[in-house]
């Protein structure tokens, strides 16, 4: 019996699912081909029909939820619609929200995965760079003001938008993390000159709730 027509590109997309979760919890070093493909419930076999090697599927896992249509509403409460004109405070507000903060698995990679990139070849880069340059340009499209700055202020809150997580994330001290993703927050609308906007995805730890950020989506 005949696979569907959409076969192969769904076993792909698993594939790449698999990767990207598992090369966010664990790096890329640390996660074999046997592991990704079981992930996505295939056998090790047949990676290789798929993609060329392991880096090449590194590529492909270097997306984010403001480049992929699938993962727009990948958070329960975090919605991101590019085709509005607030698209930049949405991004701002996705990216450093208390869902995607939580949620280490389905992380964007440039959040989870700076350091690996920074030691990996050309291709790895270039798709890293090819991330950030569409997160740049979404926000400098919903800019305020249309002076040359704008490509400047836009580069630096997305750079404050990914670092803010990453030093966030790394802090022990829950109360200190929430501080850190609402001052990126709040100067990052200052800076592109946003309305200033309730922190609805800004959700505070609570004092007995332990140490949640470190935990993934459920399955």
């Amino acid at each position: 019996m005949p696979y569907p027509a959409n076969h192969r590109v769904e076993q792909q997309r698993a594939i790449i699912d698999s990767a990207r979760k598992l090369f966010n919890r664990s790096g890329f070093d640390n996660v074999s081909l046997h592991e990704i493909m079981a992930g996505a419930g295939l056998t090790h076999g047949g990676f290789y029909s798929y993609f060329k090697s392991k880096s090449d599927l590194y590529v492909e896992v270097l997306g984010c939820f403001f480049t992929d249509p699938n993962w727009k509403s990948c958070w329960e409460g975090v919605k991101v619609d590019l085709s509005s004109t607030d698209v930049g405070s949405q991004i701002v507000r996705a990216y450093l929200s208390r869902q995607h903060f939580d949620d280490v698995e389905n992380s964007c990679p440039m959040v989870a995965l700076p350091t690996d990139v920074a030691r990996s070849g050309l291709s790895a880069k270039s798709a890293f760079q090819t991330v950030f340059t569409s997160m740049v340009s979404v926000l400098e499209r919903s800019m305020i003001d249309s002076d040359n700055a704008r490509r400047m202020r836009a580069q630096g809150i997305a750079a404050m938008c990914i670092g803010g997580m990453i030093v966030a994330r790394t802090v022990v001290d829950p109360a200190l993390a929430d501080e850190l993703r609402a001052s990126c927050m709040a100067i990052a609308h200052d800076v592109a000159g946003w309305k200033s906007h309730p922190n609805s995805n800004l959700k505070k730890h609570s004092p007995h709730g332990g140490k949640a950020h470190r935990t993934s989506k459920p399955k």
